[in-house]
């Protein structure tokens, strides 16, 4: 940090809707060069925050000051002209368009397309952030696309830089190359906010952090003085339970796949190319990878909504690479998808009636024709209580839950059907921290009950923490599946970067 002189002073800030507040009487300061981290469980009012700061809503009361004078953005064009720009954690990227374009677009006054794709090239290789202004977005990895975003913000020349939860969708290595931009520009001045729930990245990254709870401001401290747990609870206001396996005994293969290729299913998709591996019985395999790189497309082959080759999978010993999703449910094989709202789950209707989507086949919820009804209710209403979903009941529509509590009942809605494979693609995304724990404890017992668990996840704390074997997706292909308790990160960050195994077993020891 270059200096104690507060940029950004916030005083009693108060936005409520209805039925709910979502900040009440917030005050911090953000210091000249400070990376500040700001913290809270789903639902504590960050986003609500950030998008006052950033001029997309208006505070009911309190005030800001930037630089000592008064600041209440109308908009985000008047943020921007004040020195404040944002990376928001959905790139807002058109795929058709090259680097120049997409930059172009999100400035003010953009200038002539040749001078553009100069300063773009300067200023990227400036922070060690090198782009290509003539590449089509549509062709760049994920930690690519985050680059045009920053490059576009730093263009700017920002007073402050809120980044919201910048590293989900980068390797190891890739985190490390935005720390050390972050790093520069704070040393050169800039703040940054910053919000993550990666918490050993706020110990290593900042210099304060202030914490959310139910919109109120609960603490302030350094985070490199705290540990991970200490912040977590911190967030939570409770002890942290740790996931624990109930039995480690593996039983025999349940579910193979013999070298499995499917063409992309859209023009930006990613095909698979040749995935083989096999997971037992007790057994939690962890996937790992940058976002769009086959994670969507595999859980789509294992749920049967991407067909294959009959041999190319395999549940015992009978071919079903074939069969859709209602054949696969019918023989365990359950699948949660990454997106909850729309894939997942139906927005509009109820949470008994989400519970029919996918579990009329294993829990008789037909009978000769006709629905139960009152035993779909009764379904959806265990689902809700084993996992302490927040919700008024199960005739409330999807879409009126927040998001962590909506993942808890995709994911609770399966895992109580009693799957004999379970196949889940970012079990924990936007849930808190206890909740995230309970979560993965949940997919702990029913290995621990014989089931076997693929996790798809980018959070590779996650993975490490559950999984007995991982394997990383890398432009459609898996690396070969290895012992977790034998990697390392930086091992880890290889195999998602597509190093072949001798260059990870070097890197390993």
């Amino acid at each position: 940090m270059t200096g104690t002189k507060s940029l950004l002073t916030i005083d009693g800030l108060t936005k409520a809707y209805p039925g709910v507040v979502a900040n009440s009487d917030v005050s911090f300061e953000i210091a000249q060069g400070e990376v500040h981290a700001l913290l809270g469980e789903n639902g504590a009012g960050k986003s609500t925050l950030v998008k006052m700061i950033y001029g997309l809503v208006r505070p009911d009361s309190g005030a800001m000051r930037l630089n000592g004078t008064a600041y209440a953005p109308a908009s985000p064009h008047v943020a921007r002209q004040a020195g404040i720009a944002m990376v928001f954690q959905h790139f807002s990227l058109f795929e058709a368009l090259d680097v120049a374009e997409n930059v172009a677009l999100g400035m003010e006054n953009p200038p002539p397309a040749r001078e553009l794709a100069s300063r773009i090239r300067h200023v990227s290789e400036t922070y060690g952030l090198p782009l290509d202004p003539h590449r089509l977005v549509g062709d760049l990895s994920a930690g690519e696309r985050q680059r045009v975003e920053i490059i576009r913000c730093l263009l700017q020349d920002p007073k402050l830089l809120i980044m919201d939860e910048p590293t989900s969708v980068l390797t190891p290595q890739e985190v490390g190359i935005l720390f050390e931009t972050l790093r520069k520009l704070s040393s050169e001045g800039t703040a940054i906010l910053y919000i993550s729930h990666k918490l050993e990245e706020i110990r290593s990254l900042c210099d304060a952090a202030t914490i959310l709870r139910l919109g109120k401001v609960v603490g302030r401290c350094n985070p490199r003085e705290k540990s991970a747990r200490d912040l977590a609870e911190m967030m939570v206001g409770t002890t942290l339970l740790t996931p624990k396996r109930a039995s480690e005994s593996l039983g025999p293969v349940a579910l193979r796949l013999n070298a499995l290729s499917a063409p992309a299913p859209t023009a930006f998709g990613t095909p698979l190319r040749s995935v083989a591996f096999e997971v037992r019985e007790g057994e939690v395999l962890g996937i790992g990878g940058v976002a769009g790189n086959g994670q969507d497309e595999l859980l789509a082959a294992l749920s049967g909504e991407l067909r294959s080759d009959p041999e190319a999978i395999e549940l015992g010993d009978t071919p079903i690479g074939h069969l859709g999703p209602n054949a696969r449910r019918r023989l365990g094989i359950l699948a949660a998808p990454e997106e909850r709202l729309g894939h997942a789950a139906a927005p509009d209707m109820s949470l008994t009636e989400n519970a029919v989507l996918t579990g009329t086949v294993r829990q008789g919820f037909a009978n000769r024709g006709f629905l139960d009804w009152p035993k779909a209710r009764t379904f959806a209403e265990k689902v809700i209580a084993a996992f302490d979903v927040r919700t008024p009941g199960p005739e409330n529509a999807a879409r009126s839950l927040s998001g962590g509590n909506l993942q808890k009942f995709v994911i609770g809605r399966e895992i109580l059907q009693e799957p004999r494979v379970l196949a889940v693609n970012q079990p924990t995304w936007g849930v808190d921290a206890s909740a995230a724990a309970a979560i993965r404890q949940a997919i702990l017992d029913l290995a621990g009950r014989g089931a076997a668990v693929i996790v798809i996840s980018q959070d590779l704390d996650e993975l490490i923490e559950i999984s007995d074997r991982f394997a990383a997706l890398n432009e459609g292909r898996l690396s070969a599946p290895r012992p977790t308790q034998d990697l390392t990160i930086e091992a880890i960050g290889l195999m998602m970067g597509g190093a072949h195994d001798m260059e990870v077993a070097h890197v390993d020891g």
